[in-house]
């Protein structure tokens, strides 16, 4: 049953990770750059202090005692997954808006999921027992969900593409050669989750709530997202002489504030009750954590597409292939909740 909650919990992650940019769309008169950095303040900073604090015992402590190599491990798979950001934006470029974002999300899942029990050695163990067969078997069935789902997304931009005549930024070659680089860096995060394990041990055995284990190592992992992005968005403050965003004296300036701070928290939640997923399935099969939240952003994100009519200018067979990827992500998640609580 455990493992069942936890699927619901990464799913109602998944949502958020999906929904957090709608009021990122809002703000105005902003560049990007000050809109993801206000955003990523309240997202990687304010949001994961107040949450840690609330829910770990004696937080302040923990991170102190924790030995240095940890929190630095930490940190910079933090660093790296911020990296992966910019980089993560070229592969939609080249490829388009939803085969990018599905390539890139699938490779992640691919990389963030496997390669952790191929480090700790657990991989062909684990290959040997039901469970595990069945887990990566989940695996697998979310990779063959997300082909079929950016297949359909390629046939979408393509045609969105030819209508508009926008086509001559597209360049598969180079978007799925980027995708080799933007996975394993947006991967990075779940090796930093598995990095911060000691933190997450400590903090149960002092006295915080095993579903909330994870806060105190997102505290630490979000921090080196937070420093990447700052670096990025400054310069980018500088180079296009925009930092005057933060200080502006209008009518909107407030509101924008609230629209990138409401982004942020938003933001946070889907790590959040991604911790607390993770937290509740079987600890040999936390690793499995990241395709299933890879698999429900992909699964959430092209359900808004459809809401909102992204796929009106495609032929009927390009939405069937795009409806039979998501029922099959959508079957992945079941059968690797399975797996987890297999006996």
């Amino acid at each position: 049953m455990g493992s069942i909650w936890g699927v619901v919990m990464h799913a109602i992650g998944g949502l958020c990770a999906g929904s957090f940019y709608s009021p990122i769309k809002k703000i105005t008169s902003w560049s990007w750059e000050s809109s993801w950095l206000v955003m990523g303040f309240f997202a990687w900073l304010i949001a994961p202090v107040v949450v840690a604090g609330i829910t770990t015992v004696d937080l302040w402590k923990l991170i102190s005692e924790t030995p240095f190599f940890v929190l630095m491990w930490t940190y910079l798979f933090g660093f790296l997954w911020g990296i992966g950001g910019p980089i993560f934006n070229l592969t939609m470029r080249y490829l388009g808006v939803s085969l990018g974002m599905t390539v890139s999300l699938g490779s992640g899942a691919a990389f963030g999921t496997l390669i952790p029990p191929i480090v700790d050695g657990s991989f062909l163990m684990l290959l040997q027992t039901t469970q595990g067969q069945i887990t990566f078997g989940g695996v697998l069935l979310c990779l063959v969900g997300i082909a079929f789902a950016g297949y359909a997304g390629h046939q979408r931009d393509c045609a969105v593409a030819n209508k508009k005549g926008s086509h001559k930024e597209f360049h598969t070659t180079k978007g799925i050669l980027i995708t080799f680089i933007s996975g394993p860096l947006g991967a990075c995060f779940a090796y930093g989750l598995a990095a911060g394990k000691p933190i997450a041990k400590e903090a149960i055995e002092i006295g915080t709530d095993p579903l909330w284990q994870n806060n105190a190592v997102l505290l630490v992992l979000l921090l080196g997202g937070l420093s990447s992005n700052f670096i990025l968005c400054i310069y980018n403050n500088w180079k296009n002489s925009t930092s005057d965003d933060y200080f502006r004296k209008d009518s909107k300036q407030v509101l924008n504030y609230i629209l990138a701070s409401s982004a942020g928290c938003i933001w946070y939640l889907q790590f959040m009750f991604y911790g607390m997923g993770s937290s509740l399935l079987d600890e040999r099969f936390h690793f499995a954590s990241w395709t299933i939240h890879m698999s429900f952003i992909i699964l959430f994100a092209n359900l808004w597409g459809l809401y909102f009519k992204e796929w009106k200018l495609v032929a009927p067979k390009t939405v069937r292939a795009l409806v039979f990827g998501l029922c099959i992500l959508a079957l992945s998640t079941v059968v690797i909740a399975w797996g987890g609580s297999t006996l």
